[in-house]
């Protein structure tokens, strides 16, 4: 399993995650990808809130998901 980490939250959080996950099932393997400076501040609650309020959220995810947003908030 591949987890991106923004920063020591992320990390505390996705620890706990993968000790679970390896208790349920130990053959899976986690590792963890920092994720680079331009989309660090970006989580998925702000881009949520940006789509609610008519924004555009092109920028920040693939295009299925900005669509996806889109219909979801037509706002």
């Amino acid at each position: 399993m591949i987890r991106g980490l923004r920063d020591g939250t992320d990390l505390d959080y996705e620890m706990q995650l993968a000790g679970m996950n390896g208790a349920m099932a130990p053959d899976v393997q986690t590792v963890f990808v920092p994720a680079s400076v331009l989309v660090r501040p970006i989580t998925a609650t702000l881009v949520r809130q940006i789509a609610a309020m008519g924004g555009d959220v092109s920028s920040f995810v693939p295009a299925s998901v900005a669509s996806s947003l889109k219909a979801k908030f037509p706002g």
